[in-house]
């Protein structure tokens, strides 16, 4: 195993007149540039590691190049100072370590494409609204130049997610005027789209599914409702899902006679234990008799279409 090299501990002072120095010797100017790259990288590195968080792959462009030049880490006090925005040059200005025009590194093979967000065309059941400029339309002049005019781009899509309870109430109030003189009273009328019933089929098929695919009890449902103030008997619920099976029935049975018109016959035996008979075949076992038959199925014939 190969010694590590000794820590080189070097103050911004002691390097600045290390860098002098070697300036003011007799070696060639190549060599007096690269020594003071050298120092200036060194500088740059140690900051870099102790105020910013680096990724091995910016570092393995700052130490031997290729891309864009590794940013370099906000400037601290004290012994920090001015550093290189690649492995080889001088201590110019670079862009700060965290600059968000870094292009991104590519993506690896394989590797699944996406930020793990839904797209906002995913969102089917939401409810759709236009919004509108206030002071601004199609047609206008420019209220930033003054010179050219106004022409319509698709629309910008910005989604709200809010919570609701499995069903929902709306509180319809009718005004009603009664007549002075012969008492007649006039109440308002629902708005059109408003049916007579106090539960929609939506209501009704949204119970049969927290019921029957989500797995909520009925009792959990009526205590769920009841905490978001929109109370519902859990017998009611059990009406609401039944009327819904019901409304499917038909369906059921139209299934069930197609599969009865099939031409191809399956049996099925299904292993049971019995408990009488297996101290029968115990008792004949012990008796040395032999019984006619000892298996324990139940078998179901069916026809497949």
């Amino acid at each position: 195993m190969k010694t590590p090299p000794e820590d080189v501990k070097l103050s911004r002072e002691d390097g600045e007149a290390l860098i002098a120095r070697i300036q003011a010797s007799s070696l060639a100017g190549d060599d007096q540039r690269l020594l003071v790259k050298l120092i200036r990288l060194y500088f740059w590195f140690t900051l870099a590691l102790s105020e910013t968080k680096i990724r091995l792959k910016r570092l393995k462009r700052a130490l031997f190049g290729g891309g864009k030049p590794p940013p370099s880490p906000p400037t601290g006090g004290g012994s920090s100072g001015s550093a290189p925005a690649d492995g080889v040059v001088d201590g110019s200005a670079a862009p700060a370590a965290t600059a968000p025009s870094e292009a991104p590194a590519p993506d690896r093979p394989g590797r699944r494409q996406g930020h793990g967000r839904h797209r906002a065309a995913v969102y089917t059941g939401a409810q759709r609204v236009v919004c509108r400029h206030e002071t601004l339309a199609a047609g206008q002049s420019c209220p930033a130049c003054g010179r050219g005019t106004l022409y319509p781009l698709p629309s910008g899509v910005e989604i709200r997610i809010d919570g609701n309870a499995l069903l929902s109430a709306i509180r319809y109030e009718l005004e009603k005027l009664r007549c002075s003189a012969c008492g007649e009273v006039f109440t308002a009328p629902l708005p059109t789209p408003v049916g007579a019933e106090k539960y929609s089929p939506q209501a009704r098929a949204v119970i049969a599914l927290g019921r029957y695919y989500l797995g909520l009890p009925f009792y959990r449902i009526e205590q769920y409702q009841a905490l978001v103030g929109v109370p519902v008997a859990d017998a009611t619920l059990w009406a609401l899902a039944e009327q819904v099976a019901d409304s499917a029935w038909p369906v059921f049975e139209s299934l069930w006679n197609l599969a009865a018109q099939g031409e191809v016959i399956f049996q099925d035996d299904t292993h049971v234990r019995i408990l009488a008979l297996l101290a029968e075949n115990r008792r004949a076992d012990s008796a040395g008799d032999t019984l006619e038959r000892r298996g324990m199925y139940t078998t179901r014939l069916g026809k497949l279409a």
